[in-house]
């Protein structure tokens, strides 16, 4: 139907024609509302999926050697040395004399076996500017068990559960740009860094995961990270492999362009607070990875730095508590796109996380902030209690700082096996900060979910959310849902 005519024309006697503009202008005004009801709804068509590190990251490559160093000591069974090496590591001053040596170089600083000599026993190390450590298939780098090796200045102390954290270095810091923290491969095998922390902390009948727990029922543990870097540009880990760690095993607090290649993290899922990757900064990717660990497989934070432009794809995980973002959001989440993940609830002994989550959103008052534009494609998941998780009340701390998570993207997802009573959970802070969440070609085994104040797009998926505050509409996507395999951990 065509219309014409002005309102102003609604004032004559009422006539066929009359009638006839009445029609029009009542149809154009249910036009306009149709219209604006459906572009304010969640559509496919109106969010922003993420494209991640903007830097179309390729496989690293190993610089040359500026010094070649060469192992004195032969790593026992027991993995554990005399009291005396213990308590002074006896290849810290060499290794830390050769990467202040070497940076600027661009080239690396290279740790070689000799015969069955093939560790080196280390304290704290810094990498510096435009330098690599290297670390050869076949040898080990060994953290040392004498907390007073990464003892703080003026902290608490390290290798005790105290009022408060912080009181330890890590074993490796980076802190200069353009650095990195590789390992050569050889057999299906690259270079290693142990932890140690299965072993007691020296001096003590204590683990450092005994510690960890120790804390659970109150205070902090101090406990050394493996890798940190601190606020530097340009960081690479390649072909690396890194087991048993007291903490966290590698960490990026700050800083653009990052890059995890190829790292492999063997850690049982019972280890508490040993997050696997957990950057924090811009220019982002963790890439072809192995991880198995006692807490969050990857946690992108947004606490203390802005983390944007981020991708992580192609990995498989085991025993983590998933593939997550938070809980620290306060600075913003922004353009993280995962991609090509594989998540398996059990590590590679059978141990069942303790948190035994898939893909992970989670935040609370006291750390909350804007989560948005975060895509997850092609995810598979087997084992898993929590497929779903998106979680404004991760603690029940309180504050002033709103968790908002919003133009959140879960394209292509398969659950199998699922434990018993497995569930996901969709929530908003509240009816005027939903969640604004959309699922497309999303198939699991265990389709129950609890839901509350979201915002749900929906296409070819057998998850039905309903609950206070929860809208939920369709819309035509494209895609379908991933075909998924679980291999088995590949080994260090």
């Amino acid at each position: 139907m065509i219309c014409r005519g002005g309102a102003r024309e609604m004032t004559r006697p009422v006539s066929r024609l009359d009638v006839r503009r009445l029609v029009c202008l009542v149809a154009a005004i249910v036009f306009v509302a149709g219209f604006v009801a459906v572009q304010s709804r969640p559509a496919a068509a109106a969010v922003t999926v993420a494209t991640g590190d903007p830097r179309n990251v390729g496989q690293p490559v190993v610089p040359g050697t500026c010094t070649a160093l060469t192992s004195t000591l032969a790593y026992p069974s027991s993995r554990t040395f005399t009291t005396a090496q213990e308590t002074t590591p006896p290849d810290t001053a060499r290794i830390q004399a050769a990467l202040s040596s070497c940076a600027g170089s661009g080239h690396a600083v290279e740790l070689k076996a000799s015969g069955s000599s093939n560790a080196f026993l280390t304290g704290p190390l810094t990498i510096g500017s435009s330098v690599t450590l290297l670390i050869d298939a076949g040898v080990t780098l060994v953290a040392s068990r004498n907390p007073a090796n990464y003892q703080v200045s003026g902290g608490a102390t390290c290798g005790t559960v105290a009022s408060k954290g912080g009181a330890c270095k890590p074993l490796i810091t980076i802190s200069g740009s353009n650095s990195g923290l590789m390992g050569t491969q050889s057999g299906g095998h690259q270079g290693l860094i142990d932890g140690r922390g299965d072993i007691d902390i020296l001096g003590t009948s204590t683990t450092w995961w005994a510690l960890a727990e120790a804390a659970r029922s109150g205070g902090s543990q101090n406990n050394p990270r493996l890798v940190q870097s601190n606020g530097v540009d340009n960081t690479t880990i390649f072909d690396l492999s890194l087991t048993r760690g007291p903490n966290f095993h590698i960490v990026m607090n700050g800083g653009t362009g990052f890059t995890a290649w190829g790292v492999r993290i063997l850690t049982p899922a019972t280890a508490r607070n040993t997050d696997g990757i957990d950057p924090s900064g811009t220019d982002v990717t963790i890439a072809n990875s192995f991880i198995e660990d006692g807490d969050d497989g990857v946690a992108i934070k947004g606490g203390s730095h802005a983390s944007q432009n981020i991708t992580v794809e192609n990995n498989f995980f085991w025993g983590t508590h998933g593939i997550s973002i938070g809980s620290e959001t306060n600075a913003g989440v922004s353009n993280v796109l995962f991609k090509n993940n594989t998540l398996n609830g059990k590590d590679s002994s059978g141990n069942t996380s303790g948190s035994d989550d898939g893909i992970r959103i989670k935040s609370d008052e006291s750390r909350g902030g804007l989560v948005t534009t975060v895509t997850y494609n092609a995810t598979c998941t087997t084992a898993i209690k929590f497929p779903l998780t998106f979680n404004p009340f991760y603690t029940t701390a309180t504050g002033s700082l709103i968790p908002n998570f919003q133009n959140i993207v879960v394209n292509g997802m398969r659950s199998v096996s699922s434990v018993s009573s497995a569930s996901s959970l969709l929530e908003g802070f509240s009816s005027s900060v939903p969640l604004g969440l959309t699922l497309e070609n999303v198939q699991l085994d265990a389709t129950k979910v609890t839901a509350q104040n979201a915002r749900i797009a929906v296409f070819n998926t057998n998850l039905s959310p309903s609950g206070t505050g929860v809208t939920v509409s369709s819309f035509t996507g494209t895609g379908s849902v991933p075909s998924c395999s679980f291999p088995a951990f590949p080994g260090l």
